[in-house]
This record gives structure tokens, C-alpha cells and sequence, in this order.
């Protein structure tokens, strides 16, 4: 199992910035992508970012391009969501997810099937 914790949620007007860090344990081996996936009221949860197992390939959703970026660590057990420039849409609960083991090096899941683990999600509310 793996268990991941995400932190770094919170209330921020217009404009502002806010940084989303997800912390994967346990049985995590090396080869797992992670990605970010946010979830508004009364909306599907939808892909933002992912992140290769490699770091070789990132992913980002066109609605937060320009403005979201997505690392890991060295250590590739810590995924961080840079979000600049917020708008309200933004607004949502965001999820850390990572997938099962991957060989591909350059490969970045894009849909909620191709993830194996979930955290238990963070608020992002942005204000006008």
C-alpha cells in the first residue's frame, strides 16, 4: 500500500499563488508516476497535472497551462503543484494521486483509472 499525504491548502485572493505538496510512504518502490487531480462542487474530478516516475515527462491540463507546474524531489517520494496566478475556477478540492508501478520512464497517466492511490484531498478556495 501506499499511503499519500498532501498539505498546502487554502484560501488566497485572486492572483495569488499557492504551493500543493504531496508526500508518498510505504510501499512506494521507484517506478510510480504522480499527478494532481482537483474536484469542484457539483463537477467531475478532473486531471490538472502529472509527473513521470522519471521526472523525464510532465503533463498539464490546458485550463491551468502557463499557470501550474508540477516537480518532484530528488528523492521523487514528494510531488509539489506550484499554482500562480489563481482565479476562482480554481477553486476545488485537489487530490494527490500516484500510480502503480510503471516501466515506461516517460510515461504520465492522464485519466483516474491509470492511478492506483489516492490522498485524502486538500481545499483550494480562491476569492475575487
Amino acid at each position: 500500500q501506499v499511503q499519500l499525504v498532501e498539505s498546502g491548502g487554502g484560501s488566497v485572493q485572486a492572483g495569488g499563488s499557492l504551493r500543493l505538496s504531496c508526500a508518498a510512504s510505504g510501499r512506494t518502490g521507484s517506478n510510480y508516476a504522480m499527478g494532481w487531480f482537483r474536484q469542484a462542487p457539483g463537477k467531475e474530478r478532473e486531471f490538472v497535472a502529472g509527473i513521470s516516475w522519471t521526472n523525464r515527462s510532465a503533463a498539464i491540463a490546458d485550463s491551468v497551462k502557463d499557470r501550474f507546474t508540477i516537480s518532484r524531489t530528488n528523492a521523487k517520494n514528494t510531488v509539489i503543484l506550484q499554482m500562480n496566478s489563481l482565479k476562482p475556477e480554481d477553486t476545488a478540492v485537489y487530490y494527490c494521486a500516484a500510480s502503480g508501478g510503471v516501466i515506461n520512464p516517460a510515461f504520465v497517466p492522464t485519466v483516474q483509472h491509470q492511478y492506483a492511490y489516492w490522498g485524502q484531498g486538500t481545499q483550494v478556495t480562491v476569492s475575487s
